[in-house]
């Protein structure tokens, strides 16, 4: 003890010299070293708001893929199929060319004859109609639930690569295989949907007009009540949500990502069906649902408003023969089936706040990274 306070008396002032050339020394080594990891700080943010502004040219890049990719090829081959498929299910020239014949050789056709042969083209005109309705709608929603689920993954799948410093260039986020696949889906809806969906159309169409007389006054108001009923009474036969199977398989329902028995994912589980999953989840959503309904209610207004115009206003008031109607009501198919660019029932979906909302959350709504 006394050896060691002997020590540092003698030594006291060596020891306080070596301190202070220590600590000096340390300090001049971290103002020295102050400017090189100040520097280092800067190029690490530089880099990370570079990787960051590639990861958001990388996401809109493929956003705007897929988007392109379904405007330009998906969506109209999809409006010309739907056309094509009406025109050939619900072809009216037969019974026009009968009713014309029966008009100019009176005694081609009884009474009886003539009456079951406008019924007919009564629940086949307001079919066409109901169901260009529908379709349309629901093609163009369908589509854009796919875009944005894709661009969803595709940011997800950016972002983690960029984390992980994976070279993106030239590369596809997702199979590309896969996206093609996805998006042509949609042919199920033509391929085994569409039988189903016009023999229930057609239900919900008799239910609704079988009623209505070839000489009952038919007002702008009138017209739109039947043509909305028409759609709430399909909308809602059977269980809820069944005309999501019009989409897409119904077995999509059970599809569950598969495992084994430790509770490893099974490999054959592939992404194109974690897309289809998730389609039909949102599909089957209450919130897709409002949308729908929403969509419908734009659409009809629109056609009716329409359609009123083109009687010059004399539907608006007293109203017309229901005759005089079913030929306005069939040749508004080709209007609510033209091609994307200058369909005005198209652009007018892009344009319903309640749907962009929709989307907008649908397309945000991503697991964290």
């Amino acid at each position: 003890m006394f050896s060691i306070r002997d020590f540092w008396r003698r030594h006291r002032r060596k020891l306080l010299v070596t301190a202070g050339v220590i600590g000096s020394g340390y300090l001049l080594y971290k103002l020295y070293e102050f400017p090189r990891r100040l520097e280092s700080m800067q190029k690490e943010l530089a880099l990370q708001r570079e990787n960051d502004e590639l990861l958001k040219a990388q996401m809109r890049a493929h956003f705007e893929n897929i988007q392109m990719i379904s405007e330009s090829i998906t969506l109209p081959h999809a409006m010309h199929d739907l056309n094509s498929r009406i025109s050939e299910e619900l072809d009216l020239s037969q019974l026009l060319e009968r009713l014309i014949k029966g008009k100019g050789q009176p005694n081609t056709l009884t009474s009886l004859e003539k009456l079951d042969l406008w019924d007919r083209l009564k629940i086949l005109s307001f079919t066409r109609m109901a169901l260009s309705v529908w379709a349309m709608t629901m093609l163009n929603l369908y589509r854009r639930v796919q875009v944005n689920i894709l661009g969803r993954y595709l940011y997800i799948d950016t972002a983690r690569s960029l984390r992980s410093s994976y070279i993106l260039e030239g590369a596809d986020v997702l199979d590309r295989e896969d996206q093609q696949k996805f998006l042509g889906s949609v042919n199920y809806f033509f391929d085994c949907g569409m039988p189903k969906l016009i023999s229930d159309m057609e239900a919900s169409i008799k239910e609704v007009i079988q009623g209505k007389k070839l000489r009952d006054f038919i007002s702008i108001t009138v017209l739109h009540n039947i043509i909305m009923q028409i759609l709430d009474t399909f909308m809602s036969t059977g269980s809820p949500h069944h005309w999501v199977n019009y989409m897409m398989p119904e077995n999509t329902k059970s599809w569950q990502r598969p495992s084994s028995s430790d509770g490893t994912v099974i490999s054959d589980f592939t992404k194109f069906d974690q897309l289809m999953v998730e389609t039909q989840a949102v599909l089957s959503s209450a919130e897709f649902g409002n949308v729908v309904e929403i969509s419908l209610k734009v659409v009809v207004d629109k056609l009716v408003d329409d359609m009123g115009a083109q009687f010059g206003g004399g539907i608006l008031a007293s109203g017309v023969p229901l005759a005089k109607v079913l030929p306005q009501v069939a040749q508004m198919c080709p209007l609510l089936l033209e091609e994307p660019s200058k369909n005005q029932f198209i652009q007018l979906l892009k344009n319903i706040p309640e749907v962009e909302l929709f989307f907008t959350l649908l397309y945000s709504n991503m697991p964290a990274l």
